[in-house]
């Protein structure tokens, strides 16, 4: 790095907060998808005003600043593609307010999700998106990928909760937006044009959140389907019964297989497994719509339905599901995971066309996911050494995407585009969709220095 832009980025963060050490550089080239790219440099904010300074600055030189929180994307929205600077919001973990009279908690945007739900915990309050890393992801990245997880069906998305954002523009200007009111249509909603934008548009460095009273009970259950029309029908049934499951997760055959052969839960080997939870503030309104949601298990041919009594079953039906991810990685040496989404009448045309993509290019392709909101996660499982195979991963991705599309459905529920689905931006938006999102790129970012290579904004 030219050593007079070094020592104007040190005079704004110091030099504490700056790294230009190899071995720091290699770990910021990745996320936890496929791709990685070095950076020039990586720096820790911890205020406003620093990173307003440093977009200024970058904006000046013309430098690429990539945002970063905890790295845990799958689609390379975090990965410095252009190289330029990394600028990891870690450090500014700090929950800012908890006002459970305003049922809204401020947190800058490195602070750690998990964290919230505990400092949530003593009121009796939760944030509801729930995504699987949340143990370790951040709540910025949450708002950058509009993140959602095992409780989307009945809780929404990130943006669902997102009333009020802080935003440091490319050229530094600081912006607000919303508001801390549960209800505002004043303006655009310009804080729903930057939940979901990958950190393209803005730095997100304050976040006002609706948080929600936390069910007091829930019941949970499990049914096992040797057809997948059946679990198909079962899944549309419960969705259109008016009881909304706050959970209802599926597993598939190859996942389960796979669950089996590598750990002690000794599954049954079907075509497709059902996960489902309801929750309420009275056992006799969980057990109400739970009776409801088994009933329509029954009716749909199940190999076998099962409900959790105590605890200690309630964490043995789940632990198949929450083991997924992590099994399937470690089958091959290299994974892909995808998030699919169809509307919920495609849901058994998805899982059959899965099947097909498998058998066609001659590849494993496990699928698990979140039944209840349509969006399965088909996990790629190949061998990364190895040209034919990553050549065949690269096909089967695309017939993937195709399928979904073909569906009604999206690329994405809830990992974002970033480098992964980029090419496939124009099979979902049409051309005046796709430039009017450039458009925007171009008013807000002319310099394109904000994260610039991600969701197919320069074509």
């Amino acid at each position: 790095m030219d050593e007079k832009l070094k020592q104007a980025i040190v005079d704004i963060v110091g030099e504490d907060h700056y790294t230009g050490n190899i071995i720091d550089l290699v770990s910021y080239a990745c996320d936890a998808s496929e791709h990685c790219n070095r950076p020039l440099c990586a720096v820790f904010t911890e205020t406003t005003e620093q990173i307003a300074e440093l977009m200024k600055l970058a904006n000046l030189e013309k430098v690429p600043i990539t945002p970063r929180g905890a790295g845990t994307g799958l689609s390379g929205m975090a990965v410095p593609i252009r190289g330029g600077i990394i600028l990891d919001l870690s450090r500014m973990n700090k929950i800012l307010k908890i006002s459970i009279e305003d049922r809204i908690a401020v947190v800058q945007p490195g602070v750690i999700y998990a964290t919230l739900e505990k400092a949530l915990a003593p009121y009796g309050f939760f944030f509801p998106p729930d995504p699987a890393s949340g143990k370790v992801s951040t709540l910025g990245g949450n708002v950058a990928t509009n993140a959602g997880g095992l409780k989307g069906a009945k809780y929404g998305t990130t943006r669902d909760y997102v009333l009020g954002l802080q935003v440091v523009l490319p050229d530094g200007r600081v912006m607000r937006t919303g508001s801390k009111a549960m209800k505002s249509v004043s303006g655009y909603d310009l804080t729903r044009l930057f939940v979901g934008s990958e950190g393209t548009l803005g730095i997100v460095t304050e976040i006002t959140l609706k948080i929600n009273p936390r069910p007091t009970a829930t019941s949970t259950a499990l049914a096992t389907f040797d057809n997948l029309e059946d679990a198909g029908l079962a899944i549309n049934q419960i969705m259109h019964s008016g009881i909304i499951p706050s959970a209802l997760e599926i597993l598939g055959r190859e996942t389960i297989s796979a669950i089996n052969q590598n750990t002690d839960l000794n599954l049954p080997e079907v075509d497709a497994m059902l996960l489902v939870e309801t929750d309420g503030y009275t056992e006799a309104e969980t057990s109400f719509q739970m009776e409801k949601v088994i009933g329509i298990f029954k009716a749909n041919h199940p190999q076998e339905v099962k409900e959790a009594k105590t605890e200690a079953e309630v964490k043995d039906l789940w632990a198949a599901r929450k083991s997924a991810y992590a099994v399937l990685s470690r089958i091959k040496t290299s994974s892909v995971l995808e998030d699919v989404t169809v509307p919920m009448t495609h849901i058994t045309e998805l899982l059959k066309g899965i099947q097909n993509i498998s058998l066609k290019h001659q590849i494993q392709i496990a699928t698990f996911g979140h039944a209840g909101d349509g969006n399965l996660h088909p996990q790629i499982l190949y061998d990364g050494y190895d040209p034919d195979q990553v050549e065949r991963m690269k096909k089967a991705s695309a017939d993937l995407f195709e399928l979904a599309i073909g569906l009604d459905g999206t690329l994405t529920g809830e990992h974002g585009i970033g480098l992964s689905k980029a090419p496939f931006m124009t099979l979902e938006h049409d051309p005046v969709a796709m430039d009017m999102m450039r458009t925007l790129k171009r008013t807000i970012d002319p310099n394109n220095i904000l994260n610039p290579g991600k969701m197919a904004l320069e074509g």
